[in-house]
């Protein structure tokens, strides 16, 4: 598969809205990390039982950052993707799924499936934006539909898009 390929898009520019909530709050988000490590990085990290929490709540912080302002631009929106499906997949597997049999260390008072949903409801809606993006692509208003341009102007048609 082609660099072209991966980075094709029939979608509308419209598709930039997706990327702003997606790109701005897994970039700031990773930002947080940095910030309030005790509070949103390491310390985070350790109080769901991480391992190595500081490497990895950094190493998280510092995807979250890049993916986030590629996705922003719309430069390699469907690579850049992959690993924040990853990050929200594992986000709520290891931080609130527990709480559906009330056993979340992060929400000690709270069990159930509306609490699930309620704390959850972040990292619901960035993997759903995130698969979107993996989908349809960048959009035309991105870097990555210019990239695939021919010289008269038009965008190389794949079958990788929706």
């Amino acid at each position: 598969m082609t660099l072209t390929r991966l980075t094709a898009t029939r979608a509308p520019g419209a598709v930039v809205l997706i990327r702003l909530y997606v790109g701005l709050i897994f970039a700031g988000e990773g930002v947080l990390k940095f910030l309030r490590p005790a509070t949103l990085g390491p310390g985070r990290f350790d109080k769901v039982g991480i391992p190595a929490s500081t490497w990895f709540a950094y190493l998280d912080g510092a995807f979250e950052i890049g993916c986030g302002i590629l996705i922003l631009v719309g430069v390699f929106t469907r690579l850049a993707v992959v690993p924040m499906i990853v990050d929200m997949v594992g986000a709520l597997a290891i931080t609130k799924v527990p709480l559906l049999w009330g056993d979340a260390p992060l929400y000690p008072k709270e069990s159930g499936l509306w609490d699930f949903f309620h704390e959850g409801r972040l990292e619901i809606a960035m993997l759903c934006g995130s698969v979107f993006l993996l989908i349809v692509g960048a959009g035309a208003a991105s870097v990555d539909a210019r990239r695939t341009q021919n010289p008269e102007g038009e965008r190389r048609v794949t079958g990788l898009t929706a």
